[in-house]
């Protein structure tokens, strides 16, 4: 059976061999659904078969060797976009490449059965095969590639640009307390002002920190303690307060709320939830805290009313660099996100064994929920 035609009437058989693989991509795969997981495969396979069948000369085939593609548009492939979308997943270029080794092994392994003889026609296909399957990882690289530089650009963006205004407030107190006509209480006020541009900038180093330790390590490590989920709470409130002094904080709690935990890590954990919510919620609404004993967890939701999220936007706000939209440019509330706060808050939960998830609605408000079980089973 001809290569060609092998791959247009068993796709189905194909896929389902890289649905398979894809899943194993931990941790990029394991929130994703089969449609995401699948991604442009399909297209990828026809694209494959169309390549070999068409007729090719020597030039051409030089010209593929060096990475260079036959197409008119190469950056619309269904293999770029792959790419694309497998960056904005949170996939690394290894897993990227590991998916394309996957598949051509897979295609191989199913098609040689169907081979009567290996005549010079079949090791021809053999090879444009191959010629094919490097040419589309070559352009899933290159906009892989590409994304990646485009995140890491806006991300300096982001950290300039929110830097800037408690930088701003620092230098500013800096001139009016070398003033020899400063009042007492003149200068307590810039004191807090300073005390709060301080812990602006903390929020964000905490953060930058975390997200490299997650570059480099498997997740963020934990060192277990006997903890007071409400003196974690506590702390964070007091913290969130300084960098947003016009938000109300208020903490329920129900039941036993202690366990062995890392508090640092939930410290941060919180502050992060309770900043993110005083950022997005509604001016001159509370933000409350619940905490609660549920079986063998410990529930921690953190509520806020304003814009409500979308249903589309509820998986990527956990993803590294991404930041919603704030609203109006009136809304002068100090920014402390880099589009990590969340992306850190999750690793944490789940360095612990846990949990977090978002609900939003307009009724019912924006709700983080965090879900810690008391035996802690710390991933390796």
């Amino acid at each position: 059976m001809k290569l060609h035609f092998f791959l247009d009437n068993h796709v189905d058989a194909i896929l389902d061999e890289w649905d398979t693989f894809a899943q194993t991509l931990s941790p990029a795969a394991d929130s994703m659904t089969l449609l995401a997981l699948r991604d442009h495969a399909k297209e990828i396979l026809r694209a494959i078969a169309l390549d070999i069948q068409t007729s090719q000369s020597a030039a051409e085939q030089r010209k593929k060797s060096l990475g260079h593609s036959p197409g008119d548009h190469p950056e619309r492939s269904a293999a770029s976009l792959h790419g694309s979308l497998r960056q904005a997943s949170a996939f690394t270029l290894l897993q990227l490449s590991a998916e394309y080794r996957a598949l051509r092994a897979s295609v191989l392994r199913l098609w040689l059965p169907h081979v009567s003889t290996m005549s010079a026609d079949t090791v021809a296909e053999i090879t444009r095969f191959n010629e094919s399957i490097d040419q589309a990882l070559a352009e899933s690289i290159v906009t892989f590639s590409a994304q990646a530089e485009r995140t890491k650009d806006l991300f300096l963006a982001i950290l300039g640009h929110d830097l800037r205004a408690p930088i701003a407030t620092m230098s500013m107190a800096g001139e009016i307390l070398t003033r020899s006509d400063v009042t007492v209480e003149a200068a307590n006020m810039v004191g807090a002002r300073v005390r709060r541009s301080a812990l602006v900038m903390s929020v964000m180093i905490e953060d930058l920190l975390g997200y490299t330790g997650t570059q480099l390590r498997s997740g963020i490590p934990v060192t277990l303690s006997q903890t007071s989920i409400e003196a974690a709470c506590n702390s964070a409130i007091a913290n969130a307060s300084a960098v947003h002094p016009g938000t109300e904080y208020r903490l329920n709690t129900e039941g036993e709320l202690h366990g062995e935990f890392d508090h640092v890590r939930l410290h941060q954990l919180f502050t992060n939830l309770l900043v993110n919510a005083a950022q997005y919620g509604e001016k001159g609404k509370p933000v409350t805290i619940n905490a609660r004993r549920q079986g063998q967890s410990i529930v921690v939701e953190t509520i806020n009313y304003g814009a409500v999220i979308p249903e589309e936007a509820k998986m990527s706000i956990f993803k590294p660099l991404v930041q919603l939209d704030e609203g109006t440019e009136e809304d002068r509330r100090p920014r402390t996100s880099l589009g990590l706060g969340l992306f850190i808050a999750r690793e944490i939960a789940e360095a612990h064994g846990g949990s977090i998830t978002v609900t939003s609605n307009a009724n019912d408000g924006t709700n983080f929920r965090v879900v810690l079980p008391l035996k802690v089973e710390l991933r390796t």
